[in-house]
This record gives structure tokens, C-alpha cells and sequence, in this order.
């Protein structure tokens, strides 16, 4: 079934997370599950969020009910050579993808009909 609504969240800095969660929710209460789609793509600094466990409980909630999380891997490999994050890709989340380049993610999805929102 196609969804009515479908955005992808652009998260590039880890203090946006909060608000780019509360946009996610409120889509799906606004519009409902059934009617929307969102994608929360992460890159740059905010790849760090993956590590948060306050935040990473926020996020499997909201995965539960659909919400797709993408992590670039150009950030995440970035971010891991600058000792900045302590996980790999095998230590992200079971409910996050990783995209090669976050960048090409973005207009992929563009491309395809998401609306862009960048929190």
C-alpha cells in the first residue's frame, strides 16, 4: 500500500535529534501510521546519537511503529577515525540501516517523492 505522507528528516547535528524525533511522532499521530512514512537519515556529527541510550529508546519506539533510521557510512567511518564514536556498524542498533552516503540517500529518496524536512 503506498503511503499518502512520506518524509525523510535530515539529522546532521546530534542536538536536532529531540525535535526530528517529535516531528517523526506527530506525523504519525497527525496523519496515522497507516498514511505516513517517515525516514530519519543521520550524518555527520549526528551519527554520535546512535550511542545515546536515552535516545536510541526513543528511536526503537518509534521504529516499532515504522519509522525508518538510516546512518551514512561515510559519517559513521568519519566519526570513528576522529575517535569520536566507539561503535562500528556492528554496534549500531538491530533497527538501523546504513547508507553508503548519506548524501546520495537524501536525493534518492527526494527523487522518489519524500518531502524533505530538516529539523
Amino acid at each position: 500500500m503506498m503511503k499518502e505522507y512520506k518524509v525523510v528528516l535530515h539529522i546532521n547535528e546530534t542536538e536536532r535529534w529531540q525535535v526530528a524525533l517529535g516531528n517523526a511522532a506527530n506525523l504519525l499521530k497527525a496523519a496515522g501510521e497507516r498514511k505516513a512514512e517517515a525516514v530519519c537519515l543521520a550524518n555527520g556529527s549526528a551519527v554520535l546519537s546512535y550511542e545515546d541510550a536515552a535516545l536510541v529508546a526513543a528511536m526503537r519506539e518509534l521504529a516499532g511503529k515504522g519509522v525508518l533510521f538510516l546512518a551514512c557510512r561515510n559519517s559513521m567511518r568519519k566519526m570513528k577515525e576522529d575517535k569520536k564514536i566507539g561503535i562500528g556498524e556492528e554496534g549500531l542498533p538491530d533497527f538501523v540501516q546504513v547508507v553508503p552516503a548519506g548524501i546520495l540517500a537524501l536525493v534518492e529518496r527526494q527523487q522518489a517523492g519524500y518531502a524533505y524536512v530538516k529539523p
